[in-house]
């Protein structure tokens, strides 16, 4: 039956109402009718949908919750990576970050946005032509999950933006909380059903917003605040960064009502200190207050570092402090083989999480505050930093303590351990003979940044290693399907998959074999470094402690290292058993003269349709180029894919050259 005009017009209206209403008591902050007469309107609504199911639209304020559980979440790569921020502890820290801002911009004071730094769960909403199209977590930064489906729960994610004005693509990024009130109701519900109960705001959070049923999800109090974009098509946003949070506003998204623009360190500080003397009294969790530069093109201009903006810096709040007692002292053996004392404590609960462990670093520390068996101690939490003990309560000390030796033995494999001179750590000399390096080694190894072996996770490599069938990276590639097939939850799809991933990583960089292969001090910036000065693996081999020091920002220590690691006969077999497995990388580039990119200076921003970012930046970088993460003055080209960022508007800005896909295909061939 079709729905008459008339009723057509009435569920049209209902929606633009519920809309407004959403509008106004999310992204306001002040609704506009009771929670009775929101109730009505939308009963009205699901009738009308339910006569006439023609009525019912995607963005219907009715469909927020109705998709059938997930049998698993999908991967979702971010075009724009969600990076996380670096962090400053005082008001030393603060100063500091903003002397190094106003040096390289030149400029006596600096205008900021001072913004809580919310205790949730960061996430990326897509929006085409203003409605939402997906919906995902940070992940590592570069890959999240598909949690799309739970995102339209949150009455606080507009399903459908307001007004007009807004690009074809959005991606706005934000951070889903749960109320310090919500949080609360949903401990005592699970109290009352004899349930389990969360630790804090974030964790129940966080297990919501990756529930697989997102009825469930609907079920729990989750709020979402709205922070910043990501990649932005076509579309003009404003200059500075508090303009965006207005217009974000406007567009129907919800932005934390605490922001504030302030003028240089002091407005920072002073912002700081009044956020800290209400921060009890915020209807949610935070640990901390984040700056940003408030102009984009001082942004842009400032850059990035490793895998953090220099623009911004998240001020965290001091730690939280707790007594409580320590049961044993453990020692724990890490992949380097760096044996770590960990004191077992009697759970005590610190900013709203339980706490029976926290690190001793090492022996001298241990020595240094005197830890034993039975003290009385100080255990401080900072935000998401490992728990530590600050010190003993000494007229708590009981008289059968025992001051605490670290073993002359690994308490994993009963090699020898050494405490290298001059080092504050004690280290297990079994190297990848060590049952705890070996498991742990396989994994960096097969990590996506290292060799990428897509499908061997934790659960799999603990029992390949458990059961003596993998004892170092060189046996992964003697796997067969009837080794696999005997596993647990591995059947013969899977294992015949996992081979496949296995060959696939055959193929790789020299940079990446270096980084895979866990050498102490040797991370991935070290690793491009050492393949970039020494061209092969023959010549880095080969290669004494004065001329490795000869590489970029390899000093004396790492040096060192690297060479300790080559010259242990056990490396140099798996090396050797790697390259004959059919581990291979391109062949070294040509010499500098013959490079001919030599000088220029790309930028990469879109989507690549035939390769991904990674190895054109290698290939580029492989002709001599240097692949930069922000447009200067100084960027020969931009590269700009599918969804280009911010990045392609700023090349324009500064007159640099933009080269299409095709250009870049034809430059490489070249």
């Amino acid at each position: 039956m079709v729905a008459p005009t008339s009723v057509q017009a009435r569920a049209a209206r209902l929606r633009e109402q519920i809309e407004w209403h959403n509008y106004r008591y999310y992204g306001l902050d002040d609704p506009a009718v009771p929670d009775a007469e929101y109730d009505r309107l939308m009963q009205e609504l699901r009738t009308l949908e339910r006569d006439y199911p023609e009525l019912v639209t995607p963005d219907s304020p009715t469909q927020r919750v109705g998709a059938a559980p997930l049998a698993a979440f999908a991967q979702v790569r971010h075009d724009l990576p969600m990076l996380s921020l670096d962090n400053a502890f005082d008001e030393a820290e603060v100063v500091d970050f903003d002397r190094r801002i106003g040096e390289r911009l030149k400029l006596g004071q600096v205008d900021y946005v001072a913004e809580p730094k919310l205790d949730g769960l960061a996430v990326s909403l897509r929006y085409e032509h203003g409605h939402l199209v997906c919906g995902a977590t940070r992940g590592d930064g570069y890959t999240g999950e598909d949690v799309t489906h739970n995102i339209r729960t949150i009455g606080a994610a507009p399903l459908r933006l307001r007004g007009k004005g807004y690009p074809p693509l959005l991606e706005v990024r934000g951070e889903v909380f749960m109320p310090r009130q919500g949080f609360a109701r949903l401990n005592e519900r699970a109290r009352e059903r004899g349930g389990k109960t969360f630790a804090n705001p974030r964790n129940a959070a966080a297990g919501s917003l990756r529930q697989l049923d997102p009825r469930i999800t609907a079920g729990r109090p989750l709020d979402l605040f709205c922070y910043g974009v990501g990649v932005v098509t076509a579309g003009a946003l404003p200059d500075r960064h508090s303009d965006i949070l207005l217009q974000l506003r406007e567009w129907g998204l919800r932005v934390c009502p605490e922001w504030r623009r302030v003028e240089g360190v002091a407005g920072c500080l002073e912002y700081y200190r009044g956020l800290q003397a209400r921060r009890a009294a915020l209807p949610y969790e935070i640990d901390g207050v984040v700056y940003k530069v408030d102009r984009l093109a001082q942004q842009q201009e400032l850059g990035f570092v490793a895998r953090a903006p220099r623009w911004a810096i998240a001020h965290k709040f001091p730690a939280q402090e707790e007594l409580t007692r320590v049961l044993d002292i453990q020692v724990q053996v890490g992949r380097t083989g760096a044996l770590t004392p960990v004191a077992r404590l009697e759970p005590v609960l610190v900013g709203g999480v339980t706490v029976t462990n926290a690190t001793l670093h090492n022996a001298d520390e241990v020595r240094r505050k005197d830890v034993r068996v039975g003290d009385t101690v100080i255990v401080r939490r900072a935000g998401d930093v490992i728990p530590e003990v600050v010190q003993v309560v000494g007229e708590r000390r009981p008289a059968d303590s025992r001051p605490f030796e670290m073993p002359t033995r690994c308490p994993v494999c009963d090699s020898q351990v050494l405490r290298p001179a001059g080092e504050a750590v004690t280290r297990c000399v079994g190297g990848l003979y060590c049952r705890a390096q070996r498991k742990a080694a396989i994994l960096h190894f097969a990590s996506r940044r290292a060799l990428d072996i897509e499908g061997l996770g934790d659960k799999l490599v603990e029992q390949l290693v458990d059961r003596e069938q993998v004892q170092s990276p060189a046996d992964l590639y003697g796997l067969d399907v009837a080794t696999l097939e005997g596993l647990e939850r591995m059947g013969r799809k899977s294992a015949v998959k996992l081979l496949a991933a296995l060959e696939r990583s055959k193929a790789t960089t020299l940079e990446r074999f270096l980084y895979a292969l866990g050498i102490r001090e040797v991370g991935e910036a070290t690793a491009q470094a050492l393949a970039r000065q020494f061209a092969s693996l023959e010549a880095l081999l080969a290669a004494d402690e004065d001329r490795l020091q000869q590489a970029p920002d390899i000093g004396p220590v790492v040096a060192a290292q690297i060479r300790a690691f080559f010259q242990e006969a056990h490396n140099r077999e798996i090396v050797q058993r790697l390259r004959a497995a059919g581990v291979h990388w391109p062949a070294p580039a040509a010499p500098a003269i013959d490079r001919p990119l030599t000088g220029k200076t790309f930028v990469l921003t879109g989507t690549l349709n035939g390769m991904t970012r990674e190895e054109a930046k290698a290939r580029l970088q492989a002709l001599g180029a240097k692949v930069a993460d922000s447009v200067s003055k100084q960027t020969s080209y931009v590269v700009a894919g599918a969804a280009p960022g911010s990045k392609l508007a700023r090349a324009r800005q500064l007159g640099v050259t933009v080269l299409e896909e095709e250009a870049l295909v034809e430059l490489l061939s070249r």
